[in-house]
């Protein structure tokens, strides 16, 4: 199965773009050929200030929910970080996640499900369990208690042959249902702020 394609981007401030992953630079110039961009950090820049950044909101930066890539719906996340900038001084920037839509997905999650086995009840823990939620948010969706969620996840660490849930994750993220760990790369080779890689 084909990797997660799913979009990072680090920004200042400022919106400049400081870091990014190669899936970003192809969902935010879907129409264009990739390599034929001379100034892939202008151009993404600029994505960002016309496709990402919500015009409507008042009063501090926002970021759109979902967006349209050719034929393909996308979830934007933005999460407020702090970024030392090498001056002992934290600068707020933004981290911007490009996620497919969970409808687009659902076929590789039903996929990966048939392969290991999993039941209905297993697959939805496991689907919430994708998305971030602990045992007891997990047991408030599915009308059941904290220790039966617990159950099912160590029912799939079992069939997935995993000790963690991490390791479940990770299956997933592989397999392109979930999210993928997001490697980028620094734009600026001489910038003098350190990044951890995911």
């Amino acid at each position: 199965m084909a990797p997660s394609n799913n979009g990072f981007l680090l920004l200042d401030a400022g919106l400049n773009l400081i870091a990014s992953n190669h899936p970003a630079l192809q969902i935010l110039s879907f129409s264009c050929e990739v390599n034929r961009i001379k100034q892939p950090k202008v151009s993404l820049a600029e994505r960002v200030r016309t496709t990402l950044l919500d015009h409507k909101h008042q009063g501090g930066t926002a970021f759109v929910k979902d967006f349209m890539s050719g034929k393909r719906r996308y979830i934007c996340k933005s999460f407020q970080v702090a970024c030392n900038d090498g001056n002992d001084s934290l600068q707020p920037a933004f981290a911007v996640l490009l996620e497919r839509d969970a409808a687009s997905s659902h076929s590789a999650l039903t996929e990966i499900s048939e392969q290991f086995g999993l039941t209905q009840r297993e697959r939805e823990t496991v689907e919430f369990l994708l998305q971030g939620l602990t045992s007891k948010e997990i047991a408030i969706r599915m009308r059941i208690s904290a220790n039966t969620v617990e159950a099912f996840i160590r029912l799939v660490m079992v069939k997935m042959n995993v000790s963690t849930r991490s390791g479940i994750v990770g299956k997933f993220a592989g397999s392109g249902a979930g999210c993928s760990p997001v490697n980028f790369q620094p734009v600026e080779a001489n910038s003098r702020r350190e990044y951890l890689e995911a």
